[in-house]
């Protein structure tokens, strides 16, 4: 009989099919919020009238003030300039709007609202590490400030505990995990991805096709978190393609989102993901590379690489993608291709000089070590990254 612990985080409501502004503001009523904050990019603080303008607006008195100009990766400098300007309006309530850099940026401006945190060297006590049992140890503070989500693309970081955040002198990612740290309600608007960039969108769709996989492939996978790997990745494969075939598709767009909210639950639970997204972790760290195009490029090489030992369960995927007759990492790859996604490591700029180092990196993160046809050396690494090249 199996045996195992299916974990709930600290996450209250999730909001869907109704428009962002509407709900940002229904949610900080409910809260009893005054002062909120609202955390961005420069991209979206650039439109006129984008989910961020929309959001701010609808807001009125309420709104305390925005800082857009989190970078990619979640840099940690960002983290803290966000801090220090929400503690200098007075937030009561932040609200991310964008993707998984923002979302996983402003889980950890909470920690440094929560802990007075003011320069990048102070957080460092703070991180967890990649292992998939530990967690960050601190005391919350009673009542604290808590944030909410509005996704503007699929990256799914808006379900999560964990948080990113880059080391931009060493390069490498440092991670934060307190089921404190998700947001307390997530609003999936379909409206505020129509002004996501395609490649952006779809990208950030493929990298939520690479949790549904993964979490399906994981070692401890179970019949609660295996329904939803399948379900996630079926609604997945419909919405992206019924978004490429007509942009302005709300219903679309909606069972994209669904899609992402059903391949997440998994891991949320406490299952871990493999080598795509660890040495996703070292792309992205290492190289630049968004974390949506690490997927693109890497999942299908994964899944053909690990497919020698897990051809059973790989089967099931292909049927939830609606091709039992084609292997599951070609299904895949045809629809990364499809959707004109990048499908080789050439493709992100990555030269075959870089493998060396790239292997190397990869090492360094759990889940390439967790993967569920066993990698123990650079050069295990190797072999998946030549069929990526």
């Amino acid at each position: 009989m199996q045996s195992g612990i299916f974990k709930v985080q600290a996450q209250e409501r999730i909001v869907f099919g109704t428009p962002a502004p509407d709900a940002v503001v229904a949610e900080a009523e409910h809260y009893g919020a005054d002062r909120v904050f609202v955390t961005s990019t420069k991209s979206l603080a650039a439109l006129t009238d984008g989910p961020l303008q929309r959001v701010e607006q609808a807001l009125g008195s309420r709104h305390a003030g925005t800082f857009s100009a989190i970078a990619s990766h979640s840099p940690r400098e960002d983290v803290i300039a966000a801090a220090a300007a929400a503690r200098a309006a007075g937030a009561d309530l932040l609200v991310a709007v964008g993707g998984g850099s923002v979302v996983d940026a402003t889980k950890v401006v909470q920690l440094c609202l929560w802990q007075g945190i003011d320069s990048p060297e102070a957080m460092t006590p703070f991180a967890a590490g990649f292992e998939r049992t530990k967690a960050s140890t601190f005391d919350v503070p009673h009542e604290p400030i808590r944030m909410i989500a509005v996704p503007t693309t699929l990256s799914a970081a808006d379900f999560t505990s964990r948080a990113g955040i880059t080391n931009t002198e060493t390069r490498t990612k440092m991670a934060f995990n307190h089921r404190m740290l998700v947001p307390r309600s997530v609003i999936l608007d379909p409206a505020a991805t129509i002004d996501t960039p395609d490649w952006l969108l779809f990208s950030t769709g493929i990298r939520a096709v690479d949790h549904a996989v993964e979490s399906y492939m994981c070692p401890i996978a179970n019949p609660a978190t295996e329904s939803f790997s399948l379900k996630g990745l079926g609604l997945l494969a419909e919405g992206l393609s019924g978004i490429k075939a007509a942009a302005d598709n709300m219903d679309a767009r909606m069972t994209a989102q669904f899609g992402m909210w059903h391949a997440i639950w998994p891991s949320t639970s406490g299952l871990y993901h493999g080598a795509s997204h660890g040495i996703g972790y070292a792309l992205g760290a290492g190289f630049g590379v968004p974390h949506g195009h690490t997927s693109c490029v890497m999942l299908p090489a994964v899944m053909q690489w690990n497919a020698e030992t897990l051809a059973a369960r790989y089967q099931a995927l292909a049927t939830a993608m609606g091709s039992p007759d084609i292997p599951a990492w070609q299904s895949v790859r045809d629809l990364i291709r499809d959707l004109g996604m990048p499908c080789t490591l050439r493709d992100v700029g990555i030269k075959r000089d870089n493998l060396d180092e790239l292997a190397t990196r990869a090492l360094d993160y759990q889940p390439v070590l967790l993967n569920p046809r066993k990698i123990e050396t650079a050069a295990d690494v190797m072999e998946i990254l030549e069929s990526a090249v």
